[in-house]
């Protein structure tokens, strides 16, 4: 058996090997076989090992009858590099289907990433979509998250910023929801109208227009709710937000906030009803009952035994 013919050129601008088909019904200017190993095989110290270039069809074509029909593998870097330079064009493509009938749509998956420790798939966007996922069906969602771990989480969603400026999820239409919602927060607040930027904790009331500011006076009726946000106790869930809007705070008006509190006249015990008071937006032990209907803010779930200070409220207005 002959020795191997290994042709090489010195000139960059001319290959070291050549050739081409001319037929106009299709051809193959290369054909490379090996029963066992590489039918063809491109190797370069300080570019590209194999380049295809097509003015109308494929680049480079990967067949295989039992395994992949293209494999890409590196030591240092990416395996497999996909470039658009189209306006609209695609920089990698896959497709799925039955049998490779065109336009039959299979049950494979078009691009699967498998990943030991880091992420499978990973995309990223300056100022467009990092991913789009679009179906047609009545019956399977767009985008689907599992976790095989019992314990794991199928979906996790952040956002750098969040409030007023951005959010880890928004949700156009309809969500159902089989299991439980969980939230880390401690109250059910709703965002008001204040006349000025008031505290966290604060015990606030209503004017006639309805905006909000501290309280100033014992046993107001007016009272609305104290102030979320104080210590760690941040809102679960904030009703009628509207963002861009100066001087709108959350008020807890359902469930437990750290509350502005005076013990000056009396003694706050666990338990407590506790209603406004004369230092402004803080609150007070109600202990003129005959006066504490319609101004209670809540009760008292911490003590204060003098002075000034804050509690926590199990807030529920009455």
């Amino acid at each position: 058996m002959s020795a191997p013919i290994s042709p090489t050129s010195a000139n960059s601008k001319v290959p070291a090997v050549e050739a081409s088909n001319t037929d106009p019904a299709g051809g193959i200017a290369v054909h490379g076989y090996a029963p066992h190993g590489h039918g063809v095989e491109g190797q370069s110290d300080g570019s590209k090992g194999v380049v295809g270039t097509s003015r109308d069809f494929q680049g480079v074509y990967g067949h295989s009858e039992k395994n992949a029909g293209v494999v890409g593998e590196s030591s240092t870097w990416v395996g497999v590099y996909g470039k658009s330079m189209g306006d609209k064009g695609i920089a990698v493509m896959g497709e799925a289907r039955d049998d490779g009938a065109a336009g039959v749509p299979g049950n494979g998956t078009g691009i699967y990433g498998v990943s030991t420790t880091g992420i499978g798939v990973s995309a990223s966007s300056a100022t467009g979509e990092a991913i789009r996922a679009e179906t047609n069906s009545p019956t399977v969602a767009a985008i689907s998250a599992f976790s095989t771990n019992e314990v794991g989480t199928g979906a996790a969603l952040y956002a750098k910023k969040s409030g007023t400026v951005g959010y880890a999820g928004f949700f156009e239409g309809n969500v159902a929801v089989t299991g439980d919602v969980i939230l880390t927060g401690a109250d059910v607040a709703e965002e008001f109208n204040m006349l000025s930027t008031t505290s966290p904790g604060s015990v606030v009331v209503l004017d006639d227009q309805a905006h909000l500011d501290r309280c100033v006076k014992p046993y107001d009726r007016r009272v609305a709710g104290i102030v979320s946000g104080l210590g760690d106790r941040k809102p679960a869930v904030v009703l009628d937000r509207v963002a861009g809007v100066a001087k709108r705070q959350p008020v807890a008006v359902v469930g437990k906030a750290w509350c502005l509190a005076d013990a000056s006249l009396s003694p706050i015990a666990v338990g407590d009803l506790l209603t406004t008071s004369s230092r402004p937006g803080h609150a007070m032990c109600a202990m003129d009952k005959s006066r504490a209907f319609g101004s209670v803010i809540g009760k008292a779930l911490t003590p204060l035994a003098s002075g000034t200070g804050r509690v926590l409220v199990l807030v529920g207005l009455g």
